[in-house]
């Protein structure tokens, strides 16, 4: 939608006010933003002066700044550096994967058929579930974060380069079938421009992925980098210098997605119109969808029955099943479930419900969007698992902690998503409503929730899966009596590989569920839309 068309729909949801100058509107487009950091700036320093908290829960502004001067120096930026080298390596290998795998599987009805299914239900599984098994196999060094980064990239990327390469012309084909194309012109002239914007849109999602799960693998298992030294500081409760990483991670999160969106308008400067068309063809039969993984299974037993692998890294599948039976008749496994889906439901209820509230407003009143829109994006841009270490020392380990992190994982989706679908809504609804002479709850009910569901329920379908994600995260980073992850960690300490990797099992089918969920409700809630 155009800027003229947003705002008009803006100015027609409110009542008319008096016009300001130029000047004066000027000027107050450029203040409003600073004015909530400002105010939030000033609270900090009258509550540190007044001592309202402690210094080891709230540090000063002054003793942040010191701690600038003092780790800036060189360790803050060296950790930094080792940072972003792993995070460079991860895209670089996530990334040519992705393309590669996603050029196959979109370009052969075959691969689609024998390898997708099995390819999307290991996606399933969150990249912190694998972090036990690829601990064992891998160890806790360089090489762990590698392939932690690998898998949280290569999955987007693989997904999206699939869809463009799949849906690519069917004109376009048979001009390059007319032609006679070699492979490697097929690639580059056709499949790759075709594919090319769906791909960047999935290296745009892998930066984040990549980002989050450096932090996450550096948080557990590193003695360098910018998450190690997060964890430093929180053990210490130097919380000056915790607050100085996350101002850093959210800076380096918001040059990564500004960078990238820079490259990706000088990459697409071709018109982008709705050209893909899905080729329909004969349905897959069911039963070779299943070749791979049966193949798959019989191989790892037998790597186990022969003793090709040790039985304490990768336990037989027939052990994994009893396990998973054992703890689905002993109930283990189904309180487990339990307590980390009342987590889940209650972190959505939290954060969804203010996403949902602040969307709205945001979406509505244009004077909210200036004002709390840029503090909200800047804070977007910090990866979530770099507020760990900040959540643990104010809310302690307890489910206060947790349900704020899982709040939080599920707050920006259902936020962007609601506030993009009013400001899409067409200015012809808001002049409805000023011919009907609607109230605020009428336009609310009658137009804007109808008109706005699609991109609403799509939102809360991200939300309940972030939700999922962060019950994990928080299960995993803070400790506690019950949960899923809870369950898994202990069965890590233990040794136990037949019981992680039954959870693991466990946690890929409820977030699997979980999202085929969310899109029933989608489309039930939406299903008065016309084609």
């Amino acid at each position: 939608m155009s800027e003229v068309s947003s705002s008009s729909l803006r100015h027609l949801w409110r009542p008319l006010r008096s016009p300001f100058t130029a000047r004066h509107r000027d000027r107050g487009y450029r203040i409003t933003p600073w004015l909530l950091p400002l105010a939030l700036a000033a609270l900090w320093v009258v509550a540190s002066h007044a001592h309202w908290m402690s210094e080891q829960i709230l540090p000063a502004p002054g003793l942040v700044w010191q701690t600038a001067l003092e780790f800036g120096s060189g360790e803050l930026w060296g950790h930094l550096w080792i940072s972003l080298q792993r995070l460079c390596w991860g895209l670089l290998a996530g990334i040519s994967s992705g393309l590669l795998l996603g050029t196959w599987l979109g370009g052969s009805r075959r691969a689609q058929t024998w390898v997708l299914p099995t390819f999307v239900a290991l996606a399933q599984i969150p990249t912190l579930a694998w972090i036990p098994l690829f601990m064992l196999f891998f160890g806790i060094g360089e090489l762990l974060k590698l392939v932690v980064l690998v898998k949280a990239v290569v999955v987007p990327v693989t997904l999206h380069t699939l869809v463009g390469v799949r849906d690519a012309q069917p004109k376009l084909r048979e001009a390059a079938a007319t032609l006679r194309l070699p492979r490697h012109l097929l690639f580059l002239r056709l499949l790759l421009p075709a594919a090319l914007p769906a791909f960047l849109a999935g290296v745009r999602l892998a930066l984040a992925a990549g980002w989050t799960s450096l932090l996450a693998v550096e948080l557990l298992a590193s003695s360098e980098g910018i998450g190690y030294l997060m964890v430093w500081g929180r053990q210490l409760f130097m919380l000056d210098l915790v607050f100085l990483c996350i101002l850093l991670i959210g800076l380096v999160g918001a040059l990564l997605d500004r960078g990238f969106s820079g490259l990706e308008r000088r990459l697409l400067y071709w018109p982008q119109p709705a050209t893909g068309e899905q080729v329909r063809g004969p349905s897959p039969r069911g039963w070779q969808s299943l070749l791979l993984p049966m193949a798959l299974l019989a191989l790892w037993q037998a790597s186990s029955s022969f003793g090709w692998i040790d039985g304490n890294i990768l336990t037989s599948p027939l052990q994994v099943l009893r396990s998973l039976q054992d703890g689905l008749l002993d109930g283990s496994l189904p309180e487990a479930l339990r307590l980390s889906l009342q987590r889940t439901l209650a972190g959505l209820l939290l954060g969804g419900g203010a996403g949902l509230i602040l969307g709205l407003l945001l979406g509505l009143s244009q004077g909210a969007e200036r004002l709390l829109g840029p503090s909200l994006s800047a804070l977007r841009q910090v990866a979530l698992f770099a507020w760990v270490p900040l959540l643990t020392a104010w809310f302690g380990l307890g489910e206060g902690a947790k349900l704020v992190f899982v709040g939080l994982a599920a707050f920006f989706p259902l936020l962007i998503a609601t506030q993009r679908g009013i400001a899409s809504l067409s200015p012809q609804l808001g002049e409805a409503a000023r011919t009907l002479r609607l109230n605020l709850a009428q336009r609310l009910r009658l137009l804007v929730l109808p008109g706005a569901a699609p991109a609403i329920f799509a939102g809360a379908r991200l939300s309940l899966i972030y939700a999922w994600l962060g019950t994990i995260g928080a299960e995993y980073f803070m400790p506690s009596d019950g949960g899923i992850a809870s369950l898994m960690i202990g069965a890590q300490q233990l040794f136990r590989m037949d019981q992680v990797m039954a959870a693991m099992v466990l946690i890929g089918l409820v977030g699997a569920l979980l999202g085929h969920l969310g899109q029933s409700l989608e489309s039930r809630a939406t299903r008065w839309r016309t084609a």
